[in-house]
């Protein structure tokens, strides 16, 4: 419950700056805007017209009986139904397509915006509310853009129009309408303001349950096989609950304006329907005109109806539209680096750094992989330090070891070389170049990371590896599954390399999964690479296989690996030992042997790793 308060206070509350910032995306297609204006207007002066046609045609058949002007009336009316007809469609046909091509363009903006957002954004924020946002959020926009706009033109061309014409007929009358439209008015933002509050709390509560499903849904395994489908009932039940009230609330509101505005406007036609007979008793306003004004006004009090049945369908649609502009808000990952890579030199695979001077011109160093960390310190959280003052180098070609317990820094060490988190202290350099003046595209273009929890695309084999690199051909794609030692088992695929993979790779096991990630990685061919426990989770035969494929890619490369079984890291030119973020041995194997220190512990089952 505090996360989904926590979720409610950070949401912007301010309809009138939303609404503002969703209309800018109009620009993108002035056309069907303007045009949609143009003809939603024409259709309701026109139907203000129509109405008003009323008097000489009542007022004829009541007095002289002139047939020829009766049908003059007649045909003009018709005319302005055709008009209203014609313009109302094509208005709202306009409006229908800017609503989805703004919704275009909102979905695009988000998706290339979430592209460029930090990975300690995605830290913070569960996926199923992101998701939610996706989806929920954009869909109401969808439905409010497509319906609500055209209504708001139509009400307020409709209740000027009227107004000018029913003060024309009696000012007098027209004066009973403002004061209940003022009751109307009154009633609208009375009950509006607390169907917003609901609505916002209602979508609140639907991310945080998507969220819950969407972990429960990724989490079965362990759901089941931890007995845990009763208690993940009972919080499902809890948060269902939850969203059920919230639900209840906003539809309550949302759907108690409907008819509070139907019987004030029906006391509205009454009254005037009363007042309005007694001046045509007195001589003082004629049938027609009398009958053209209840006309009026059931015209102006029907879209501020309108208006309100639409307000449970708007306030949902604003609360995702905040949603929508809060992820927009998020400030993109920074990247101030002027250090670029460039191709045609004597670096590693023909390639260099090329450097900035102060006189303008600039150096090029060659791309090696050599890699030195000097007095690092790091945190996640600010005042709660991960790292404290680590100090390491890995020369090119070198491989170097993590070992440490769980949640002693390993894997943060592998995420600021490629600049996922930005240090707090101290300097990381590449090739003696500091990574903060490297842009990051380039940076992490001479990396790749081989992980633990290997995440797959939809799409065939060959897609997958050469996600690795994009213009990488057959040729070379079937190359690194080779070196990978992937090769065996794709040709052994229904449809080999153009075998459909599905969601994560599901039809695939567990090895093979990791065989495909290593084959990514080989593709790529990087200048640094990054094992991330990379065989922990599968059979010795298939780990064999992996540590072939992972020998032959390292080859030649700078290598960091994260290990949990100590087996892997025994050939490392150096091992460090991690405990509460500091590093507290290090050296190659037998040298840290022969200390007979923690890792030597580890080594003979004195103490395992956590």
């Amino acid at each position: 419950m505090s996360n989904q308060k926590q979720k409610l206070q950070l949401r912007p509350t301010n309809p009138k700056e939303t609404l503002i910032r969703l209309f800018s995306y109009f620009k993108f297609n002035k056309s069907l805007f303007f045009g949609g204006i143009l003809f939603i207007i024409l259709a309701s002066i026109a139907e203000i017209g129509t109405n008003s046609m009323l008097s000489p045609i009542i007022d004829t058949l009541v007095g002289n009986h002139d047939k020829s002007l009766f049908i003059k009336y007649i045909l003009i009316m018709v005319a302005l139904v055709i008009i209203v007809a014609l313009s109302q469609y094509i208005g709202n046909l306009s409006m229908a397509r800017l609503a989805q091509r703004t919704i275009h363009k909102i979905r695009e903006d988000m998706f290339s915006h979430m592209e460029k957002l930090p990975i300690p954004y995605f830290d913070r924020h569960p996926h199923g509310e992101l998701m939610s946002t996706f989806t929920n959020d954009v869909d109401m926009l969808n439905q409010s853009l497509e319906q609500s706009v055209s209504q708001v033109i139509i009400s307020f061309v409709t209740v000027v129009g009227t107004f000018i014409m029913m003060l024309y007929i009696s000012p007098l009358l027209t004066g009973i309408v403002v004061l209940m439209l003022g009751v109307m008015l009154f009633s609208v933002k009375f009950i509006g303001q607390r169907s917003a509050k609901n609505f916002r709390n209602q979508q609140s509560q639907l991310a945080d349950m998507n969220g819950y499903i969407e972990e429960m849904m990724t989490g079965q395994k362990v759901v089941k096989v931890f007995n845990y489908e009763d208690r993940a009932i009972d919080d499902f039940k809890n948060k269902n609950e939850e969203l059920r009230k919230a639900s209840t609330n906003a539809a309550t509101f949302g759907v108690m304006l409907m008819p509070i505005m139907g019987n004030l406007s029906y006391i509205l036609y009454g009254l005037v329907a009363m007042v309005g007979a007694y001046f045509v008793i007195q001589g003082s306003i004629s049938v027609g005109n009398i009958a053209a004004f209840l006309q009026f006004t059931r015209s102006v009090s029907r879209p501020i109806t309108m208006v309100s049945n639409q307000l449970n369908t708007l306030f949902a649609a604003l609360a995702g539209a905040e949603r929508i502009f809060k992820i927009l808000d998020e400030d993109e990952e920074i990247d101030e680096g002027d250090v670029e890579l460039v191709s045609d030199c004597t670096g590693k695979n023909g390639l260099c750094w090329r450097v900035p001077r102060d006189n303008g011109e600039y150096e090029e160093i060659p791309l090696n992989g050599d890699i030195t960390f000097e007095n690092v310190d790091f945190g996640y959280v600010p005042g709660q330090r991960i790292l404290k003052n680590i100090n390491l180098y890995a020369k090119p070609g070198q491989k170097i070891a993590f070992v440490g317990s769980t949640g002693a820094g390993k894997t943060t060490i592998t995420n600021l070389i490629n600049r996922f988190y930005e240090i707090n202290e101290g300097t990381i350099y590449y090739d003696g170049i500091d990574i903060r003046r490297i842009k990051k595209y380039d940076l992490r273009s001479t990396m790749s990371i081989v992980l633990q929890d290997v995440h797959l695309f939809e799409g065939t084999v060959a897609e997958n590896i050469r996600y690795g690199r994009l213009d990488a051909t057959d040729e070379e794609v079937k190359e690194a599954a080779k070196l990978a030692n992937a090769h065996y088992f794709i040709k052994h695929l229904p449809q080999g390399y153009d075998t459909i993979l599905t969601t994560d790779g599901g039809n695939l096991s567990q090895g093979e999964r990791q065989l495909l990630s290593i084959a990514r990685a080989a593709v790529a061919n990087p200048t640094i690479l990054i094992l991330d426990e990379a065989t922990s989770s599968v059979d010795t035969r298939t780990e064999k296989l992996i540590s072939e494929g992972m020998d032959k890619l390292m080859n030649g490369r700078t290598t960091f690996v994260i290990a949990h079984r100590l087996s892997t890291v025994r050939d490392s030119n150096a091992i460090m030992v991690l405990e509460k973020g500091e590093i507290i041995e290090r050296g190659d194997h037998e040298v840290l042997m022969e200390q007979k220190g923690r890792y030597f512990a580890l080594n003979t089952g004195v103490i395992e790793l956590e």
